[in-house]
């Protein structure tokens, strides 16, 4: 792991803890979403760092409600709850990967899981949400078009999600090569 992702990453408890970033300070009316972007071969690093980052949230900000939602888990779970998972699997096994994309482009579409997102995440109950699994859950979804739906039902609950690729402010490049759309709502964490 570089030394910068190292110095970037011990940024982000302070960072996400304090009353000014919570408060939504210094970014007017927009809207309190974060992109933490890093090498996409840095994952497994990045991984064990929202476990250690999850427990010491409580030691240091007790009062702070967190939630952290994993894309990829997501994803299963709504699938496994609509009973589409094990349909899914022997769709994808039987027909193939651009079957399955087009048979799921109905249930996975964006603007039904923001409604879903909200329910798991519940940003009226909590004070930060914590996404990753933004990898895995490609390309069954897509966090740019997830992001964007996100807006309306997100209210003022900072949205932190962890990014492997790169954002320069403007458009999301997952791995570092897949380009999505622009998408310039978002901040740098760090």
């Amino acid at each position: 792991m570089s030394d910068d992702l190292n110095e970037r990453l011990n940024r982000i408890l302070p960072r996400i803890t304090s009353d000014d970033f919570l408060s939504g300070g210094g970014i007017g009316n927009e809207i309190a979403f974060y992109i933490f972007d890093y090498p996409p071969e840095d994952e497994l690093r990045v991984r064990d760092f929202i476990r250690v980052l999850l427990e010491h949230l409580p030691k240091q900000r007790p009062d702070l409600r967190v939630k952290h939602v994993n894309l990829f888990d997501f994803v299963l779970d709504y699938l496994r709850g609509r009973s589409l998972l094990e349909k899914a699997i022997r769709m994808q096994r039987e027909k193939g990967d651009e079957a399955l994309m087009k048979a799921l482009a109905g249930p996975l579409h964006e603007t039904k899981l923001a409604a879903v997102f909200a329910e798991v995440a519940r940003p009226d109950r909590h004070d930060l949400v914590l996404v990753s699994g933004v990898g895995g859950a490609w390309p069954l979804l897509r966090s740019h078009t997830l992001l964007n739906n996100l807006h309306p039902v997100m209210g003022q609950t900072p949205l932190v999600m962890f990014y492997p690729g790169r954002y320069d402010r403007q458009s999301l490049r997952l791995f570092g090569k897949v380009k999505s759309n622009n998408y310039y709502r978002a901040f740098k964490l760090v």
